[in-house]
Parts: structure tokens; C-alpha cells; sequence
């Protein structure tokens, strides 16, 4: 009973202790903040990485892309079983994306793939992040009359209302273009200009068809092309305006045509120009794949390519995605796929979601364990505070130990006052420490706040990064190692200091000045 009423006196009255006190508690808190944010960040990215990608791609390599995929998926099913939860198949092929700005060409080098809008919202969360709310729960590629991104007031007007209003224009400049030239018998009278302060090109009269011939009388009032549904990052840039408000600028919206130029699929290459109506845009947050990644419908796309065989009909595709069962191996189902389509006979390569994003995963990971070894060397500088402070208190109390040996206390008992001593300075320091993370992490939006009011710069450029809050994750073992590799550095600093205590000798212990 001695040993704890010593042990809460010497934590009561010595000053000294409450700095190794605030030493854990500082320690523990930022252990905690920071594993915090980083298990919300590394959630976020996995969720829109898996939330872009399937479970399980299988690629191939050849120009003229995978002969009946049909066949394939059956023998996909045979060996994936049950694990097996949905399947599409798309055609992925690098394009040269054309925007008509103002008069100006802006191009940009983008991933065009053709999907399955229906299948391809089985296996990925595409239409989760398109702006049109009806195509959020079922994506199609035919132009919507608006309401594209009700929730951003800045976002331009889309849709067909918009096209035909641009068309209007166009035919009435062309007009008053007309009669200007007549007026001055200009010999390009009858040329149709382009808009030169909207970035919109003259209406075609002619209609492109997907067999390559020639229909009659497009009109862009009522007609569109092929639908394309655009990264908003392959169309638009993030700026700062003259107030230093964040805004978006963009080249094209839903409702404009634009070109894309891509390879066909033939032993004779050839490029392909065929214009698209933009009919919606895809925003992910990530920006790998918002300024890189176009989407059409995949039998046009097929079609343009020539990926039809002449004589079956057959179509061929370039990747199959698979999604499997929660739970299931992604590694098992790999191997066992990469068994079946062996890599010496077919060009396929078969990754899971996670080869794919291997390295950035790995480096998430590996910042992760540097940051926790780091702030760890936090705590052991309180450790080697709190030996510091052990061996003070040790010489300090050399005669107060001495007359508890000649009283009859056991040098066992004497070590016992240390080490209970520093298992409550750790036990203290790193439950405060706790409240105290807990506490910053719950409110570490509105801290943020305050420092960016304070430094007058913000803590995440909205330029940069797609997110307006830090995310945060609390995951209980991670408090509970925390803690315990706390309250066990500052029992093993008390070790050396109670062993001293422990091997004094009474009567030259008396004997101290």
C-alpha cells in the first residue's frame, strides 16, 4: 500500500513530472491526429481508385484487339464460379481529342475507351461520378435538355437548350456575315464563319454517319453525333480569378461537338476522324483519370475501328473487367485466370486493381510507417526524459530510500515505487493524450480554418486537390497500440532508476548528504 500512496504523492507534488507528462501527451495526441488523416486519405484514394477500376482487368495487346469475348467470358465464368459478380467489356484506344475554342484548336492526348454504359456500371461506379443526376442512376450518351451539375452554381448552361441557343447564333452571324459580304462584294460571300467570341464551330449541313458515308441534312437542332461523355479535366483548367476566388474555366460543355482522331484497327493503320457531341463529363477526383479519359458507346466505337468481322459479325473488344464477391481472393482468381489464358499463347495481361496501383499504394504505405517511426522517436525523447528525471528523483530521495530499507522495505518493493511511478506517468500522459487527439481530430476541419485565417494561405490548394475537407478515419487498434507503446516507454525509462533504488544500501544510504 506504501508503494502507490509514494507513487501519488511524487506524481501530486513534483513539477518535474507534469513536463514528462506533457511530453507523452503531445506524443500520443500527434500519433493519433496523424495515423487519423492518413487512414481518411489512403480510404479515399482506395475507394475511387477500386471505384475506377474493376476488380479484376484483363487486357490485350494485339491491334486487332480479343476475337469473340463472348466465348471468353464463358470460359471467365467457368473458372471464376460463384466469385464471379459482373462482367463488361470495352475497347480502349489513345486519341487525340479536338476542342474549337474561339477560333482556336485545342488539343489533347486522352485514353478513349468504349463502353457498355449498362455492364459497365456493374463492375466500376462511372455513373456515380457523371454531373447529370439522371445520369448518375442510369448513364446514357444521348444529350440531356439540362440540369447538368445542379449543385455548382458556376457551371455553364447545357444541354439541348443550350446547343440550339448556339445554333441560333451561328445562323444568324452567318447571315449577318452574308449580307456584310454582298454589301461589299466580298468573293467569300458565301462562307459560314465560325463564332468568334463563343468557341463554337459552323453547323455541318451534312450528316456523318457510322459507316463512313454521307447522310443528308444534320441539323444541330434537333440532331447529334455520336455521344462522348469527357474527363472534366480534358476540357476545362482550375484557376484563380482577380479576387482570388477559385473557378473553373471551360473549352467545351455538354452540348458542343468536338473531334477526336484515333487509330483504326487494321493491318493498314489509319486514322480515324470522326466528330463526338459532348453529352456529359466525368469528374472522379482523381486527376490521372478526369484529364486523360473520354467514354462512347462501344458498338460506335467498334464500328469506327473496324472491329466487326465482315463475314460473323463477331466484334472484337480490348479488355474484359470483372467484379467479384466481397470477399473473394483477387489473387487467387488472378492466378487461376492467368492459368487458364497462359501469357506464352495469349497477349493478355491480367492484373487485379490493385497491380495496377501498386506503387502508389506502396507509397501511401511506406509514408505511412516512416511518419509513425518518426513521431514514435517523440515519445522516446519523453522516455529518455522521464530516465532523466528517474535518476534526479533517485539521488534526491537517497535517504528517504535508505530508511525505508531499515524500516524492513524489500528492494523488490523499493524498484516496484519507480516502475509504478512510471507506468502512471505513461498511463496519464497517454490518456490525455488520447482526449487530446480525439478532440483535435473531431474538430481538425474547423482548426484548419483558423490557420489558414491566421497564415492567410490555405492548407489545401483546391486547385490541386479534389476534396473540400480533410478526411479523417479513427480505427481503434490504432489507439490501442498507440497507448500501450506509450505506457511502455515510459515503464522501461523507470527501469534503470528502479534498479539503482533496488541496490542501494541502507546504511550508506543514511549515510548520503
Amino acid at each position: 500500500m506504501y508503494r502507490l500512496l509514494l507513487c501519488f504523492r511524487y506524481l501530486r507534488t513534483r513539477y518535474i513530472a507534469l513536463a514528462s507528462i506533457i511530453s507523452v501527451t503531445l506524443g500520443v495526441a500527434t500519433l493519433i491526429v496523424v495515423n487519423s488523416v492518413m487512414a481518411g486519405f489512403s480510404v479515399e484514394m482506395h475507394e475511387r481508385l477500386h471505384g475506377l477500376a474493376s476488380d479484376i482487368l484483363i487486357e490485350c495487346h494485339t491491334s486487332g484487339g480479343m476475337p469473340d469475348p463472348d466465348a471468353h467470358l464463358r470460359e471467365i465464368k467457368k473458372v471464376c464460379g460463384d466469385q464471379l459478380a459482373g462482367s463488361s467489356v470495352s475497347v480502349h484506344v489513345p486519341a487525340m481529342l479536338g476542342i474549337d475554342f474561339g477560333g482556336q484548336l485545342i488539343t489533347r492526348h486522352v485514353n478513349l475507351v468504349g463502353i457498355d454504359a449498362e455492364t459497365y456500371d456493374d463492375v466500376s461506379h462511372f455513373g456515380r461520378y457523371l454531373l447529370h443526376p439522371e445520369n448518375k442512376d442510369s448513364a446514357t450518351f444521348d444529350l440531356r435538355d439540362g440540369g447538368y451539375a445542379p449543385d455548382r452554381d458556376s457551371f455553364p448552361r447545357s444541354g439541348w437548350e443550350y446547343r440550339r441557343m448556339r445554333t441560333i447564333y451561328e445562323r444568324e452571324l452567318a447571315l449577318e456575315q452574308k449580307r456584310v459580304d454582298a454589301l461589299s462584294h466580298s468573293p467569300t460571300a458565301d462562307s459560314i464563319p465560325s463564332g468568334p467570341s463563343f468557341g463554337f464551330a459552323a453547323p455541318d449541313v451534312l450528316r456523318e454517319r457510322t459507316d463512313g458515308q454521307v447522310a443528308e441534312e444534320f441539323d444541330p437542332m434537333i440532331d447529334q453525333y455520336p455521344g462522348l461523355v469527357l474527363g472534366i479535366s480534358t476540357c476545362s483548367i482550375r484557376y484563380r480569378d482577380a479576387e482570388n476566388n477559385v473557378s473553373d474555366r471551360y473549352y467545351c460543355r455538354p452540348g458542343d461537338d468536338v473531334r477526336m482522331m484515333f487509330p483504326n484497327a487494321g493491318d493498314d493503320t489509319k486514322v480515324v476522324n470522326q466528330r463526338f457531341t459532348v453529352v456529359d463529363m466525368y469528374e472522379s477526383g482523381m486527376s490521372e483519370y478526369d484529364s486523360t479519359f473520354a467514354f462512347c458507346r462501344l458498338d460506335q466505337l467498334q464500328d469506327f475501328r473496324g472491329m466487326v468481322d465482315p463475314g460473323t459479325g463477331a466484334r472484337s473488344v480490348t479488355t474484359i473487367q470483372l467484379k467479384l464477391v466481397e470477399g473473394a481472393s483477387l489473387n487467387a482468381v488472378r492466378d487461376a485466370l492467368r492459368k487458364r489464358f497462359p501469357p506464352d499463347v495469349y497477349a493478355y495481361d491480367i492484373q487485379t486493381w490493385r497491380d495496377m496501383q501498386g506503387p502508389l499504394l506502396a507509397a501511401v504505405r511506406l509514408e505511412t510507417t516512416i511518419l509513425n517511426i518518426l513521431l514514435f522517436l517523440i515519445i522516446a525523447v519523453a522516455g529518455f526524459g522521464i530516465l532523466a528525471t528517474f535518476f534526479m528523483i533517485v539521488v534526491e530521495k537517497t535517504r528517504d530510500i535508505g530508511t525505508l530499507k531499515a524500516l524492513g522495505a524489500s528492494s523488490g518493493g523499493v524498484m516496484s515505487i519507480f516502475l509504478s511511478y512510471g507506468l502512471l506517468l505513461g498511463i496519464v500522459g497517454s490518456g490525455a493524450g488520447l482526449i487530446g487527439g480525439l478532440i483535435f481530430v473531431d474538430n481538425i476541419n474547423a482548426i484548419a480554418g483558423v490557420i489558414e485565417k491566421i497564415t492567410g494561405q490555405e492548407v489545401f490548394d483546391p486547385t490541386v486537390y479534389y476534396f473540400t475537407e480533410i478526411p479523417t478515419i479513427i480505427h481503434p487498434f490504432t489507439m490501442v497500440w498507440v497507448m500501450l507503446g506509450a505506457v511502455a516507454i515510459a515503464a522501461m525509462a523507470s527501469v534503470l532508476p528502479a534498479l539503482r533504488a533496488a541496490r542501494m544500501h541502507p546504511v550508506r544510504a543514511l549515510r548520503f548528504e
